[in-house]
């Protein structure tokens, strides 16, 4: 069963607008900035013993459509009470039983609404980094994204899930410049610095022969948002080009790609994440969704249907089908 699909109002539409602009001028690595304008949100009459037998029955039937219903239907919090429900009554993790009764695509994307969010989180830097090859954006989409304090309990679950250090993982993984941006964003701090002087100090670093991009891996992992497009407007006006457009003149291969995704983060990070959308690749559609579906989805719809001028429902259904679809739906929630 789908969602019936309710378009937003004007009214709805410039209220979430104006609400998506007040949340981008927040300090990203404040965490109170996080969980208002999700698409999901508690179910209101839950029962988890029901919906841990609904579970049960569904996975020995492979009712796809229900195991979506119940797992899209309630919010993360409620799902994590379901499967701690689900594993005292069948001695065995929710995961496990989903995997089993489903496969591909839809049993990543059930799998990743069971996992806790920054669990999440963990597990995709990991699977960025499994295998021939590292997917930089991915690393940089969770990096550029996720506060302090929240890349700090993400480091401690990925070490406990994987055994693994994720900071020396990312050293591992990368070389030079590049890998200082991903350990400086994986500790950053935030630092009260003087607009003025982070302005002068990135100017003089990018106007050098050979551009010096510690100044800007600096001020840039250490600042918060309002007083980073201060600097970015300062040095607009006195370069009289975008930042992002300096950065590609002064700087190359991946160091160049963290620091220009770096700055559409603290920009325009709703347009960031639509654009991630617009790859149109399964693994970022649902690794964004699933990620940002209690926090600030909404805002990343509106900015897709500006960008593209097609809606995110409308979108996914020109590109999946079946349950797989009916679950992306029910995420996604409405049009707009």
């Amino acid at each position: 069963m789908m969602f019936e699909v309710v378009p937003l109002t004007r009214h709805l539409q410039a209220s979430i607008i104006n609400c998506c602009k007040m949340n981008m001028n927040m300090d990203p690595f404040d965490e109170m900035s996080w969980g208002t304008l999700g698409t999901i949100r508690p179910f209101f009459n839950f029962n988890a013993e029901r919906d841990a037998q609904d579970i049960q029955a569904a996975l020995e039937q492979k009712d796809a459509v229900t195991l979506v219903k119940i797992l899209t239907n309630c919010d993360n919090a409620q799902r994590q009470i379901i499967a701690q429900t689900f594993k005292n009554m069948k001695g065995k993790e929710l995961i496990t039983g989903l995997k089993e009764a489903v496969s591909g695509e839809l049993a990543d994307l059930l799998s990743a609404l069971v996992m806790t969010p920054l669990q999440f989180e963990a597990y995709r830097l990991m699977q960025a980094m499994e295998g021939i090859g590292t997917d930089e954006e991915g690393l940089l989409e969770i990096l550029c994204t996720r506060s302090p304090q929240q890349l700090s309990k993400i480091s401690a679950i990925y070490k406990e899930d994987y055994k693994k250090d994720l900071e020396e993982d990312l050293k591992g993984e990368t070389s030079g410049h590049f890998a200082k941006l991903l350990v400086a964003l994986l500790k950053k701090k935030v630092i009260v610095g003087e607009v003025q002087t982070d302005t002068e100090v990135l100017s003089e670093a990018i106007n050098k022969a050979k551009a010096d991009p510690g100044p800007w891996i600096t001020v840039l992992t250490s600042r918060d948002s309002d007083h980073l497009n201060q600097v970015f407007d300062n040095l607009e006006s006195e370069k009289h080009e975008a930042v992002v457009e300096a950065i590609e003149k002064a700087f190359s291969g991946d160091l160049k790609l963290g620091l220009r995704t770096l700055v559409h983060c603290i920009r325009k990070p709703h347009l960031y994440l639509a654009q991630r959308l617009d790859t149109k690749k399964t693994a970022i559609v649902q690794g964004v969704m699933v990620s940002h579906s209690e926090e600030d989805l909404l805002c990343v719809r509106v900015a897709y249907l500006k960008q593209t001028g097609t809606t995110l429902y409308t979108a996914l259904q020109r590109q999946f089908k079946g349950v797989h679809l009916q679950a992306l739906l029910s995420i996604c929630r409405s049009e707009d």
